[in-house]
């Protein structure tokens, strides 16, 4: 991994496929160093390298977002490397699971979906925003789900509903202590997108990236603690 000093360096969980990985595209694709991640290396390797011999600056490092372990190793290896990160995108999600109620759930399985929809982005955060800190500078874009607003919540997917409802009061959390900071923090919900998580019939992943992209590019003077659609405000 190298960085010029010029490019800004952005990190992006699950990304070896889907939205992380347009996500990833596009942001390269204007310029920045992108730092791409999946919990498989072969998956992730291969996604990077299809991304960087088209020329954009993109590299692999294997995250498994549930690993804190994996978490403090990425971490070090980013500030050793480059004494910084400027844009970190918690994509990385599991569990879209249409078969279950909210009465009848496996708590098993909502356990496993908070470990990595929630406690994974909440781990990210804890250790690179004191870095962001130092350097006066960062983004943080939790990609959340209109499963996750409360305003249009129905009862299905109640693990994935549910752990997005949490990662969306982490924006919130966040974006208040870091008020009034060069970090502003903000919830994304790209949308039903064609991806294998969401299945066919979806917008095409590029029109659900751009909104990402836009909360990752946000001025000083950008918002902070919102859910945001396309960038439009989207309720709670």
């Amino acid at each position: 991994m190298n960085a010029k000093l010029d490019k800004k360096i952005a990190l992006v969980t699950g990304a070896n496929r889907g939205i992380g990985f347009e996500i990833c595209k596009q942001l390269s694709q204007l310029g920045l160093k992108v730092i791409l991640t999946a919990r498989d290396q072969v998956k992730g390797e291969r996604a990077a390298q299809t991304l960087s011999t088209k020329g954009l600056d993109v590299s692999f490092c294997k995250l498994d977002v549930t690993d804190k372990k994996n978490i403090v190793d990425v971490f070090n290896e980013i500030e050793r490397k480059f004494s910084r990160l400027d844009i970190l995108v918690n994509n990385a999600a599991i569990l879209y699971d249409s078969n279950q109620s909210t009465l009848n759930a496996n708590l098993d399985v909502v356990t496993q979906a908070l470990k990595t929809n929630l406690y994974g982005p909440w781990l990210l955060c804890q250790k690179f925003i004191p870095l962001m800190q130092r350097n006066n500078y960062g983004r943080i874009v939790n990609i959340s789900s209109g499963s996750g607003s409360l305003y249009y919540m129905g009862g299905e997917t109640p693990a994935y509903g549910i752990s997005k409802v949490a990662l969306n009061a982490l924006t919130k959390k966040l974006a208040w202590e870091l008020d009034e900071t060069n970090i502003p923090v903000n919830s994304v919900d790209p949308g039903w997108v064609s991806t294998d998580m969401g299945g066919k019939g979806g917008r095409p992943v590029e029109e659900g990236a751009k909104g990402i992209v836009w909360a990752c590019l946000l001025s000083n003077n950008g918002p902070s603690g919102g859910f945001f659609y396309d960038g439009q405000i989207e309720p709670w």
